[in-house]
């Protein structure tokens, strides 16, 4: 059996820079579709479009683009793929100490110091804040290396003075510091990724993660704040709503092709995760699709 192995990114800054800016058309960024993580903060803006957002254990679906800021090791996968709709993406990697030890620990750095911590467990950028602020992270691209350290600084402020935003991992993500468990927890979320269309058993997940069911099951809910039924059933049901949102296929062959066996279930969970029918879902999206 072949088991993806999570991946640790190395990341270099962009050539005179003491950080990393990369614009992509459209969906081009095609690196990063597996979970990955690096030591770097990482701060994404799709404009426009809508796909699947999987950081730590959150798993949702993004509309009308998406402005997220990825703390230090979190494991993540890509934000786009050729279905996501986007105009453009931007990627901005910088170590937490970028300007140096010293330089971050002045007062006038407090403002992003704070928001270097609070995106350990990920945060998503609402309403205006995403609508303002990615308009300046494409500005960067124009400027030159000490116009765009100063705009990129100015960004990080504003973030951190923002209202407009989610805690993606509200109970905590509680590994960064341990990369032996990056590698642990990474392993089993790509083996979702790829299987997650059929059956997974308990026996079977421990076993690749050189465990006991007793001691993964306790390992998983420490680490991820949710038992792995739950990230499972949860990763399924965001799949679907991508499949709702994006393929003029019918409900009942999206519930299976998510790894539902069965309708009922499929459709009591989705709403409960939702708060919609997976009907009402696709309604609301505007999808010209008759079921």
């Amino acid at each position: 059996m072949s088991i993806k192995k999570p991946a640790l990114e190395v990341i270099n800054p962009t050539f005179g820079s003491s950080f990393s800016f990369i614009k992509y058309d459209e969906n081009q960024n095609q690196n990063t579709s597996y979970w990955h993580y690096h030591p770097e903060i990482e701060l994404v803006y799709v404009k426009g479009g809508a796909g699947k957002r999987q950081i730590g254990s959150h798993i949702s679906y993004y509309t009308e683009g998406d402005l997220i800021l990825i703390g230090s090791n979190l494991p993540h996968c890509g934000f786009t793929d050729k279905f996501t709709g986007n105009e453009n993406e931007v990627v901005i990697q910088m170590l937490p100490d970028f300007l140096g030890a010293e330089l971050m620990s002045k007062p006038e750095m407090n403002n992003i110091s704070l928001l270097f911590k609070r995106c350990k467990g990920g945060l998503a950028f609402n309403g205006k804040t995403k609508e303002i602020i990615g308009t300046r992270i494409e500005a960067l691209e124009k400027m030159n290396s000490f116009e765009r350290l100063l705009g990129f600084l100015s960004i990080l402020n504003e973030l951190q003075l923002s209202e407009d935003y989610q805690i993606l991992n509200a109970e905590g993500f509680s590994m960064q510091a341990d990369v032996q468990d990056n590698d642990r927890i990474n392993i089993v979320f790509n083996y979702v990724k790829t299987h997650f269309q059929q059956q997974i058993t308990l026996e079977e997940i421990a076993n690749i993660s050189g465990m006991t069911v007793p001691s993964f099951c306790r390992y998983f809910k420490q680490i991820t704040g949710k038992t792995f039924t739950h990230f499972v059933n949860e990763y399924r049901l965001v799949h679907a709503s991508k499949l709702l949102a994006e393929k003029p296929i019918g409900i009942t062959e999206i519930c299976f092709e998510s790894g539902f066996n069965n309708f009922s279930y499929f459709n009591k969970s989705f709403k409960k995760f939702t708060g919609k029918s997976p009907s009402q879902y696709r309604n609301e999206l505007k999808t010209v699709i008759e079921d």
